[in-house]
């Protein structure tokens, strides 16, 4: 019993320690970089020193406690030395490096990352390299290195190594990295059988040790499970399948704009509808995506056509009291009159010529100083690259009216037809021809289908963007979610309290409300996913959106058996759909960057996302089981127990589902970049949240089995998945974070 207790105490001691260390090293890394990071605390004898004690005390744990008997349990504890003996190897004896190939050169050495350089057993030639665009545009969508292996006794042989597609010979990995402005090709080189092979065999180890831990029979999971006669257990299986008045301002009537809206542009690198730059364009003036009543396809128009009305009309939501100050405005909105001076200087643009970068205010001028600009490339037609030509170097490249037009165009007819585009357009709109700039319009998307031919986007993707251009315009749903969910939680907790159930409608419209909720955000994602070509999921809110949706699945699934799932689940959606509209008011559909075109993107963000969901539902459940305690007429210890027992129920496939998550980006970062741990910031804070939510699950750590401790702890340890999620994209930076 003793000895237990040492344990126990030596254990606690050294998981604080392991935790505050891994923490601190993120704040270091912040302010002095990776390198001083890696210096001084993750390869550094101390910290070395202590995930040994972490592997020595496992084993002794494995030793004291007979974790024989129990398969789940010996899993856990031998996975864990097996992924450190696996890190170790790496350390010790795999080697990173960089090989740069010219073309047709020759080449059978590479330079590690201390600056020396190894010999290869084979050659490699770069026959050529390429960036493969998107369909008609210049955007990357992929790297492609066709290179020629050959020596070490074998004939000579072609490979393409490209981003997520590496080269594997002779237990050394290539992959795409970098490229010259001379053809060249810049390869990462990773050389390191050994670590990889234990540190697969440790991931192996601990999903099993964790399924077990759920599943196995006499499990503490199971026990709960049966205690509690629910069918919670059936969670895991889906998730993982599953006030202004009218304007005077002068616009295009809706049906005319909704035409132009129909055109196609490229912009930020792809071709989308016109309507995609109208609701940019919109929000980036005004911070949302309509004004007084106008849809962006008007609002734009409005400049376009209606120009001498518009400028005068103060629709640039200005931040910022320097901002304010120097465009001489009382509050946030200007005009674009406000922003030229009385002899015709530009008082935002002088005032960043003399400003550091570093200054506080300096966001918000550049801010104000893009929306300026913003109408001057619409003015002088720059912004409008509506025209696809035959460019003189091959393909497709689109053009501006205003643009240097290429000298393939030998039509004259053709020549004029782009020239005098917007003269013949305000014509009609200055006769009132609707129908004639309809027909305009309408011409214009047949020339641009002509031209362009397989590189415009289908029908389909088309009518996708723009139907979820419409749907995820404005924030009502986020201020509805957060006003519901307030309400509800707030009802929930008085009935509680008094120890009655809700009445019965008001459940059923909670169901109802959070059902149509979840299958509105499917169908945003959905739409996204056929307008952008990619599963939606390597942005701030496309994340926010999968958290939504899982947590609505998760209540869906739960509110039968648990009276509190709804109010807490309510409540959760309408957090995160107040964190989407922060983060990405105006979310924008882009092209994928070329290393996160893998399928593993989507399976590494969809499982943590639903880990996030489970642990937010955790820290709901724990406030309100605090909160509850205000009632009078309850067994507040009773009822805290069975909360108690339901965060439980959540935690172990939460705590599965995130050890799951890790492992997949940690196989798909070996993939892509050939280098499985990095201790990136967003890398490290996962290891963290994963250690803080294994605490709960420990037999041995047994103030936590008091509920009112228990749901303090859990209401604390979402605090590690703030920082993840937030404090990593907003405060500490790195690779993960959103920018």
């Amino acid at each position: 019993m003793k000895k237990n207790r040492i344990t126990n105490i030596v254990k606690t001691v050294l998981l604080v320690l392991l935790i505050v260390a891994l923490a601190a090293g993120t704040i270091v890394e912040k302010y002095h970089g990776n390198a001083f990071a890696m210096e001084h605390f993750y390869a550094s004898p101390w910290f070395i020193g202590i995930l040994a004690l972490v592997a020595a005390l496992s084993v002794v744990e494995i030793a004291v406690r007979k974790l024989w008997k129990t398969p789940a349990l010996l899993l856990i504890y031998s996975s864990v030395v097996v992924i450190l003996a696996g890190g170790l190897c790496t350390y010790l004896f795999g080697q990173h490096g960089r090989m740069e190939l010219a073309p047709e050169q020759p080449c059978n050495s590479y330079t590690v990352d201390d600056g020396i350089a190894k010999e290869l057993p084979f050659t490699l030639t770069l026959d050529k390299f390429e960036m493969v665009p998107y369909p008609g545009t210049h955007s990357p969508m992929d790297f492609v290195s066709h290179v020629t292996v050959s020596g070490n006794g074998a004939s000579a042989e072609k490979h393409v190594i490209s981003m997520n597609n590496i080269l594997k010979m002779n237990g050394y990995r290539f992959y795409q990295e970098d490229f010259d402005d001379k053809g060249g090709s810049v390869l990462s080189v990773s050389h390191d059988p050994v670590g990889i092979a234990v540190i697969y065999t440790g991931f192996v180890l601990l999903i099993l040790g964790l399924l077990l831990l759920m599943f196995v029979k006499n499990s503490p999971f199971r026990a709960i499970f049966r205690d509690m006669r629910t069918k919670t257990a059936a969670v895991a299986v889906v998730l993982l399948l599953a006030s202004q008045g009218v304007s005077a301002q002068r616009v295009l009537p809706k049906q005319t704009a909704d035409k132009m809206g129909q055109m196609c542009v490229l912009y930020k690198g792809r071709i989308c509808p016109l309507q995609t730059l109208a609701k940019d364009f919109t929000t980036k003036l005004c911070g949302k995506a309509t004004y007084k009543g106008f849809s962006p396809e008007q609002v734009l128009s409005g400049w376009m056509f209606y120009y001498d009305d518009w400028k005068d009309e103060p629709v640039f939501k200005i931040k910022g009291k320097e901002a304010q100050r120097l465009l001489g405005i009382d509050g946030r909105w200007a005009s674009l009159e406000d922003f030229t001076d009385a002899v015709g200087e530009h008082p935002i643009a002088n005032a960043l010529k003399n400003l550091a970068p570093s200054d506080p205010s300096a966001k918000n001028l550049r801010a104000a100083d893009e929306k300026y600009n913003l109408i001057s490339m619409l003015y002088s037609g720059k912004l409008l690259k509506i025209f696809p030509l035959q460019s003189p170097m091959g393909g497709i490249s689109w053009y501006s009216q205003a643009d240097e037009l290429p000298p393939t165009i030998n039509d004259t007819a053709e020549y004029l037809f782009i020239r005098k585009y917007m003269s013949y357009a305000q014509e009609r709109v200055a006769f009132g021809d609707m129908d004639g700039l309809e027909t305009l319009f309408a011409k214009t998307l047949a020339f641009q289908q002509q031209r362009a031919g397989s590189a415009m986007p289908s029908q389909g993707k088309m009518r996708a963007e723009r139907m979820y251009n419409r749907l995820s315009s404005g924030r009502w749903l986020a201020m509805a979610c957060i006003t519901l969910g307030l309400l509800f939680f707030a009802y929930s907790l008085f009935r509680m309290g008094r120890g009655k159930p809700m009445h019965r409608w008001v459940r059923v419209c909670a169901v109802l409300w959070v059902a149509l909720l979840t299958a509105f955000l499917i169908m945003i994602f959905v739409l996204k996913w056929i307008a952008g070509g990619h599963v939606p999921m390597a942005g701030g809110f496309d994340s926010m959106n999968l958290m939504a949706i899982a947590i609505g699945i998760v209540v869906l699934v739960a509110c039968r058996r648990y009276e509190t799932a709804l109010p807490i689940g309510m409540m959760a959606m309408g957090f995160v759909q107040l964190v989407a509209m922060i983060g990405g008011s105006n979310p924008p559909i882009t092209n994928l960057m070329p290393v996160l075109a893998s399928p593993l993107l989507s399976l590494h963000v969809s499982v943590i996302m639903l880990a996030y969901a489970m642990f937010f539902f955790v820290m709901f459940n724990g406030a309100g089981a605090l909160l509850i305690g205000l009632g009078k007429n309850v067994n507040v210890e009773e009822l805290r127990g069975r909360m108690r027992k339901m965060s439980l129920l959540m935690l172990y496939p939460a705590v599965f589902l995130l050890a799951l998550g890790t492992i997949i980006g940690s196989v798909w970062a070996n993939v892509s970049w050939g280098n499985y741990w990095a201790w990136d910031p967003k890398e490290v804070w996962a290891l963290i949240t994963l250690l803080v939510y294994s605490v709960p699950l420990m037999s041995q750590f047994k103030t936590l089995q008091n509920p009112k401790t228990f749901h303090i702890y859990c209401i604390v340890a979402f605090l590690s998945v703030a920082i993840t999620y937030f404090g990593v994209n907003l405060i500490l930076g790195g690779v993960h974070a959103y920018n």
